[in-house]
C-alpha cells in the first residue's frame, strides 16, 4: 500500500505534479473495476493493469473504469502516460482536499466533485471523485468503497436503458446526477434533525442540546464550501464547446443544475434555521435566568425587613422597653407573617410575579 499523507501542507517542497496521495489512509487495498457497454453488449471485470484495459477499449464500445481506493499510484501515474494525462491533474486526483472543479483539455475532460454522507453522530463525511473524460473511455477515482454507484451498474445491465446507446458524456451527467441525489438524502436526515433540535429547544433547552446544534451548524459551513462551487462547474460545462459534451446531453446538465441549486437553496434554509435555533437557546437560557433572578429577587427582598427586625433586637442594649412585655414576642411573630404577606400582595398588584 503506498504511503499517504493526511493533509496537503505535508506536500510542502515536493515537486509540482509529485504523485502521492493525500488524505485519509484506505482502510482496504485498492480495487479497480472496469465496465464495457453498447447497445448490444454489456461486460464487467476486475481489472490490475493498464493492458487488461486497454484490452477491452474497442469500436464502438464505451468504457468505465472506475477506480476505488488511492493508494495505486503506480497505476494512475500508467493511466496518466498511456492516455497523455497532465501531471498536476493526477496530482489533483490524489489529493482528496480539491475544491469542486471543471477543467478542459485538448483529448480530455477532468471534473472534480464532493459525495457528502452522514452518520450516526449528525457528522458529515466528504469523499472527492475525480473524473476523466475522454471520447471513448471514462475514469472515476474514489478514494472508498461503497454502494454510491450500484444504482448505476444496474442501469448499465439494462439493455433497452437510454444509457448503453449514449456515450461517455452521458455517463458522466449519469454520474454527477447520482452524486447530486445524494445531497437530497443528506438533506432528508439533516430536517429530521433540525425538526428533533426545535422540540428539544422549545421543550427545554439543555447544554447538550446546544452542542449538537453547534456541530450542525459547523458542518452545514462545510456541505455549503462543497456543494457551491459545483454550480460553477455544471454552468462552465453547459458554456463548453468540447466536442466531447454533445449538444443532446446538454439538457441533462442543466437537469442536474437545478437539482443543485435547489440543494444550495435548502442548505441555506437550514443555515438560516440553525442560526434561529441558536437564538431561541441563547433567549431561553437568559429568560430562564431572569425567571430565577426574579424569584431570588422576591425572596430577597421579603427577608431584608425581617432580617432587620432581628438584627435590631438582636442588640446587646440595656434599655429595650419591648423586651419586658408580655406579648413582644407573639408581637414580633405577626409582623414576620404580615410583612411578607404585605410585600407579596405588592408584588402582584404591579404584576412583578
Amino acid at each position: 500500500m503506498a504511503e499517504s499523507l493526511n493533509y496537503p501542507s505535508e506536500k510542502a517542497g515536493l515537486p509540482p505534479g509529485t504523485l502521492v496521495h493525500v488524505g485519509k489512509e484506505p482502510a482496504a487495498a485498492g480495487r479497480i473495476t472496469l465496465i464495457s457497454y453498447s447497445t448490444d453488449h454489456f461486460e464487467e471485470h476486475l481489472v490490475a493493469t493498464i493492458d487488461d484495459i486497454l484490452q477491452h477499449r474497442n469500436p464502438g464500445a464505451t468504457l468505465w473504469v472506475h477506480c476505488e481506493g488511492l493508494d495505486i499510484v503506480e497505476m494512475i501515474e500508467a493511466i496518466g502516460h498511456q492516455f497523455t494525462v497532465h501531471p498536476l491533474v493526477l496530482e489533483d486526483i490524489l489529493n482528496t482536499h480539491q475544491r469542486p472543479k471543471f477543467e478542459e483539455y485538448d483529448d480530455y475532460l477532468f471534473l472534480v466533485v464532493k459525495t457528502l454522507n452522514s452518520t450516526e453522530a449528525l457528522t458529515v463525511r466528504h469523499e472527492q471523485v475525480s473524473i476523466l473524460v475522454f471520447a471513448d473511455i471514462l475514469f472515476t477515482f474514489r478514494e472508498t468503497t461503497d454502494g454510491l454507484f450500484n444504482s448505476l451498474r444496474q442501469r448499465l445491465t439494462n439493455a433497452k436503458g437510454r444509457i448503453r446507446s449514449m456515450g461517455t458524456d452521458y455517463l458522466t451527467y449519469v454520474i454527477m446526477d447520482a452524486v447530486v441525489d445524494n445531497y437530497f438524502a443528506l438533506s432528508d436526515t439533516l430536517e429530521e434533525a433540525i425538526e428533533d433540535l426545535e422540540i428539544k429547544l422549545l421543550d427545554r433547552p439543555r447544554p447538550k442540546t446546544f452542542a449538537t446544534t453547534q456541530l450542525l451548524k459547523r458542518e452545514l459551513v462545510f456541505i455549503r464550501k462543497a456543494i457551491l462551487p459545483l454550480r460553477e462547474v455544471l454552468l462552465a460545462v453547459q458554456r463548453s464547446e468540447s466536442p466531447l459534451i454533445q449538444e443532446k446531453t446538454l439538457p441533462f446538465f442543466r437537469d442536474v443544475f437545478d437539482h443543485t441549486l435547489r440543494v444550495i437553496d435548502t442548505m441555506d434554509s437550514y443555515r438560516d434555521l440553525i442560526n434561529g435555533m441558536l437564538d431561541i437557546y441563547l433567549s431561553s437560557v437568559s429568560n430562564r435566568m431572569n425567571e430565577i433572578m426574579k424569584v431570588l429577587t422576591v425572596f430577597a427582598t421579603i427577608f431584608i425587613p425581617l432580617t432587620f427586625i432581628a438584627g435590631v433586637y438582636g442588640m446587646n442594649f440595656d434599655y429595650m422597653p419591648e423586651l419586658r412585655w408580655r406579648w413582644s414576642y407573639p408581637i414580633l411573630w405577626g409582623f414576620f407573617f404580615l410583612i411578607p404577606a404585605v410585600l407579596l400582595t405588592l408584588f402582584r398588584k404591579k404584576k412583578w410575579l
